[in-house]
């Protein structure tokens, strides 16, 4: 029962469902900025595959400026302290602007080297991938402080304004990109141009939620600290997982252009569904972190619970749904039999990960929510060095191919699955260190 005076936690799904659609925002519209760049020609469209990688690897292992000011934020206005949760936003924001300048700077040095390491070496392709990284990492700074933004409102349980900002910013970066691209006449420029004008509306909309909060703007050295030694756990959990995908992308590589490709197809319909999920994960680390920030750790574990019971239930429909649709969904991605045979195999894997992955990507949020991070940062890497690194590495001296690479991926999640849900059954986590100490 709900104490008197105290109101009844939202649904999970009230925090679930705007969470998602600000996850597919920026997918949905690389979608559309590689449709106009494709039909420019090959080259562009490599341009924009290599630049637009780079971008992407930076921001997915800073994307802790969200996860991590969520978690503070949340048990800040979980104790009643609003003032407090926002002025972990206010910090957050001075972070994102000095780490999206350094990574700016590295790009803006460094732009012409990363784009041929990662085309193969010199030629038209590494040129128009730096062309277009050198403009679209302009607004590294702005995107970092949506994702701080994006932070401290989930936070405070107020999750339709980051799904106004961040749609505003999508619809003026959809709308200039083929016009830049097309009748302005600016080629590959205009989609980087476009890209830097919509992450500057968004981030502008959640500075202007800030200032109007009324808080004291002055960085605070302890604060940025903190946040520093949450983020530094999870941005080495982020690199892991981004160095295990690029060493299982390299062993199908070596089995040939025809797994390649399989892989490739299963790999982007498996990151793209974990959007999907990694919702329950966002509302967890709300939930999760108001509870035990108002000193209730047995709702927290009932968070806990209910979360759990979402991600699964989903992850078993979306599986359900992938094993119907099998025979509708790989036609759509290739005609080649070779491939669609390939992909065939890895499909089973596909399938039966989605109800762990549900169940996992929960349990992250809700550790999350917890701040125990630390514990999250050793599982995951001891599950990458134990599990996904070694069977995908040996797939292909064993002669194993797709299903070796796709073995080590499906124990990577049972590992990290078990590890969470020993630690959730216990209660270490209900006392993880306080995230919020300044």
């Amino acid at each position: 029962m709900i104490a008197e005076g105290r109101q009844a936690p939202p649904s999970v799904l009230s925090l679930a469902v705007p969470a998602l659609v600000v996850l597919a925002a920026e997918p949905l519209y690389l979608l559309v900025d590689t449709a106009v760049v494709g039909n420019l020609g090959t080259v562009p469209l490599g341009g924009l595959a290599v630049g637009g990688g780079l971008l992407a690897w930076a921001a997915g292992l800073l994307n802790f400026l969200a996860y991590g000011t969520t978690a503070r934020a949340a048990r800040r206005a979980g104790a009643g302290d609003r003032a407090g949760a926002v002025s972990e936003g206010v910090q957050a924001t001075w972070l994102a602007l000095g780490l999206g300048l350094a990574v700016l700077a590295v790009f803006q040095l460094l732009a012409g080297p990363l784009t041929r390491a990662l085309a193969g070496g010199p030629g038209a392709v590494a040129e128009a991938g730096e062309q277009w990284l050198r403009i679209a990492s302009l607004g590294v700074p702005l995107l970092l402080v949506a994702l701080a933004g994006n932070g401290w409102l989930r936070g405070v349980q107020e999750l339709r304004r980051p799904v106004r900002y961040v749609l505003a910013g999508s619809l003026v970066s959809l709308v200039l990109c083929p016009l830049l691209v097309y009748p302005a006449g600016l080629g590959l420029a205009g989609s980087a141009i476009a890209n830097v004008a919509g992450q500057a509306v968004a981030a502008a909309l959640f500075v202007r939620a800030l200032t109007r909060e009324r808080v004291a703007w002055r960085p605070r050295a302890s604060a940025v600290r903190a946040q520093l030694v949450i983020g530094r756990d999870l941005l080495l959990r982020a690199a892991v997982l981004q160095i295990s995908f690029l060493a299982a992308a390299g062993v199908a590589a070596r089995a040939g252009t025809v797994p390649l490709a399989a892989h490739q197809i299963a790999l982007q319909l498996f990151l793209f569904l974990a959007l999907v999920l990694d919702a329950y994960a966002i509302a967890a680390q709300t939930l999760v972190g108001q509870s035990l920030g108002r000193g209730a750790p047995e709702e927290a574990r009932a968070t806990a619970a209910r979360v759990s019971l979402w991600g699964l239930g989903t992850g078993l429909v979306i599986g359900l749904l992938l094993l119907g649709l099998r025979d509708r969904l790989l036609p759509l991605f290739t005609d080649d039999a070779a491939v669609v045979s390939q992909a065939e195999v890895v499909w089973w894997f596909l399938v039966g990960m989605q109800p762990l992955a549900g169940l996992v990507f929960a349990l992250d949020g809700v550790l999350i929510g917890a701040g125990d991070v630390g514990y999250l940062r050793t599982l995951t890497v001891g599950s990458a060095l134990l599990g996904f690194l070694p069977l995908s590495l040996l797939a292909l001296p064993l002669g194993w191919g797709l299903a070796g690479v796709w073995t080590g991926l499906s124990a990577f999640i049972v590992l990290r699955l078990a590890g969470t849900l020993v630690r959730v059954a216990g209660n270490r986590w209900l006392s993880a260190p306080d995230t919020v100490t300044t």
